[in-house]
């Protein structure tokens, strides 16, 4: 793995981001959008402070699993993944340069959203800031990495955009958002508990519940973080030196 080439890559999708305003746009603007629209649609500030940080961490995740795929997808059908593959670099030298490129653009999300939800908005948090600011960032490269896995198995973008209710809303509705995990059924709490969302809602569950850092908060940023590095690895994996 090189640093150089890994260095590189972000530059070039970074470059190619900051020329595209509507994509910018999407990434920004659509969380605090949402996040905006809860507020009053939920009377009770006390609902808000419930539900808010969960959402705050799923919006991001959801919207970065777009971006990535579209964009990551895009590169594939383009051909100019095709002609990197064929320069001596290694395949995590690419997706981790498009994974630190969407990462910083998640960190300006994140620091929008956050800012936007506890001054405006008025989000009361038991536990501290930062750690919401931390489990929100890795919500987003979470969806910045399953976008960049997924994008393998579409042949249009339109395909891309498909796998969002196909892979990320049944995460949503089996995360606890609306029903608690141990409220399910066998069959969906075992699903549940392999789904990276659901550690996700947990650990926000958490922040919002206790003060101090727990062991199931720890717990869950090490599964998200855990689940992040494997949808890499298996990006690098659909990575192929020549098209069939």
């Amino acid at each position: 793995m090189s640093v150089a080439i890994t260095l590189a890559t972000a530059r070039r999708i970074l470059s190619q981001l900051r020329h595209d305003h509507r994509t910018l746009a999407l990434i920004v603007g659509v969380p605090s959008l949402l996040m905006i629209l809860l507020r009053y649609v939920m009377d009770r500030p006390e609902a808000f402070d419930r539900f808010g940080p969960m959402l705050l961490g799923v919006f991001p995740l959801v919207v970065m699993f777009i971006v990535t795929s579209v964009a990551t997808l895009r590169e594939r059908t383009s051909g100019t993944l095709e002609r990197l593959m064929t320069m001596p670099l290694g395949k995590l030298d690419l997706l981790l340069g498009y994974a630190l490129a969407f990462g910083v653009t998640a960190l300006v999300q994140v620091a929008v959203v956050a800012t936007i939800s506890l001054t405006w908005l008025g989000l009361d948090l038991r536990g501290s800031v930062w750690t919401l600011v931390v489990l929100t960032l890795l919500a987003a490269l979470l969806g910045v990495a399953l976008g960049l896995f997924t994008s393998a198995f579409a042949r249009t973008e339109f395909q891309a955009v498909q796998f969002m209710p196909a892979f990320v809303l049944p995460q949503v509705l089996l995360a606890g958002l609306f029903v608690p995990r141990d409220q399910m059924s066998a069959v969906l709490r075992w699903i549940a508990d392999v789904l990276p969302l659901s550690y996700l809602v947990e650990a926000m569950r958490q922040l919002t519940d206790h003060p101090a850092l727990t062991g199931t908060l720890w717990r869950d940023i090490a599964v998200i973080a855990g689940c992040t590095v494997l949808a890499l690895l298996l990006g690098a994996a659909t990575l192929r030196r020549r098209t069939p």
